[in-house]
C-alpha cells in the first residue's frame, strides 16, 4: 500500500513496509554506495595542504578555468544546434527518420579516443576541413577551437536527445492552436513550444556542460594543447604520481560540482519563474 502526500507543486509518495521496498532501497544505496566510495577515497587522500598547492599552481589552474570556459561555450553551441535537429526528430516523420537518430547516439557508442581519431581526419591539419580553414588562419589541430570540437563531438547528443524527449512529450493540439490564431511557425515555435520544452533544453544543457568538463579521449589525441584540466591531471599522474594528480583531481572535481550546482539552481528558478509568470 502506498499514499500520496500533496507539498506545494510536489507529491511525496510513502511507500509502505515490505519486500519491495526493501528491493528499491538496497538497490538504491548499492548505485548510491558504488558512485560515492571511488569519490570519497580521493577527497579523503587529499590534504588541504595538497590542495592549497593545486589552487597556487599556475598550470593547474589556467587548465581547469579553460574546461570551465570551453564547456560552457560548448553548452551553449550544443544547446543552439541541437534544438532545431531535436524538433525534427520529435515532430516529423521523413525517410532516414531512424537512421538520423542513430547518427546523433553514434558518439555515445563509440570510444571517445576512436571519436578523436576520426575528428583528425576532419578536423586535422590534413584534414577535410581542417587543411582549407587552415588557409584562413583557423586551425583545430592543438588549439582551443580542437577543444571545443572534441567536447561538442562526444557531448551533442544529450543536448538533442533531451530536448527532442521534451518536445515529443508536448501535445501537439497546443501548437495548432497556436496556428490556427495566427501565429507563424516561427512565432508558435518561439512562444510556444520552446517555453513549455524548456525544461528539458536546459537539463540537456546542463548535460553537455557535464559531459564537456570531464572529456578527455577525444581532446587529447585532437588537442593536447593547451591543455584542459583532464588532460593536465593525467600528465601530472604519469610524472608526479598519484598524491599530486589527486589533489589536482580534487581541485577539478569541487569546481566541476560547484558550477553544476550553480546551472543546476539557475535552470531550477528560470523553470519557476516560468512556471509563476502569468499567461497572456
Amino acid at each position: 500500500m502506498s499514499d500520496t502526500v500533496e507539498r506545494g507543486r510536489w507529491s511525496v509518495v510513502r511507500v509502505s513496509r515490505g519486500l519491495f521496498p526493501a528491493l528499491l532501497w538496497t538497490a538504491s544505496g548499492l548505485l548510491l554506495g558504488f558512485i560515492l566510495l571511488p569519490v570519497l577515497g580521493l577527497v579523503t587522500a587529499t590534504s588541504p595542504g595538497g590542495l592549497r598547492a593545486a589552487v597556487a599552481d599556475e598550470e593547474i589552474r589556467d587548465a581547469v578555468l579553460l574546461s570551465v570556459q570551453d564547456a560552457a561555450i560548448t553548452a551553449v553551441a550544443g544547446t543552439v544546434l541541437g534544438v532545431p535537429l531535436a524538433y525534427l526528430l520529435a515532430r516529423r516523420r521523413f525517410p532516414g527518420h531512424a537512421l538520423v537518430q542513430a547518427i546523433v547516439d553514434l558518439p555515445l557508442a563509440i570510444p571517445h579516443t576512436v571519436a578523436g581519431i576520426a575528428l583528425l581526419f576532419v578536423f586535422g591539419r590534413t584534414g577535410w576541413l581542417g587543411a582549407p580553414l587552415l588557409t584562413t588562419g583557423l586551425s583545430f589541430y592543438g588549439t582551443q577551437a580542437g577543444i571545443i570540437v572534441a567536447m561538442l563531438f562526444v557531448s551533442a547528443p544529450f543536448a538533442v536527445n533531451s530536448a527532442r524527449v521534451a518536445f515529443e512529450a508536448l501535445d501537439p493540439n497546443v501548437e495548432r492552436a497556436a496556428r490556427s490564431l495566427g501565429a507563424s511557425p516561427g512565432q508558435t515555435f518561439r512562444r510556444v513550444t520552446l517555453p513549455l520544452a524548456w525544461r528539458g533544453v536546459l537539463t540537456g544543457a546542463v548535460l553537455v556542460y557535464a559531459r564537456s568538463i570531464s572529456e578527455f579521449g577525444a581532446v587529447v589525441i585532437l588537442a593536447y594543447y593547451p591543455a584542459t584540466a583532464p588532460v593536465a591531471i593525467y600528465n601530472l599522474f604519469l610524472s608526479s604520481g598519484l598524491a599530486e594528480s589527486a589533489s589536482a583531481a580534487v581541485l577539478l572535481l569541487l569546481v566541476a560540482l560547484a558550477t553544476f550546482l550553480v546551472l543546476r539552481t539557475l535552470a531550477s528558478g528560470w523553470l519557476v519563474a516560468g512556471a509563476a509568470r502569468p499567461r497572456r
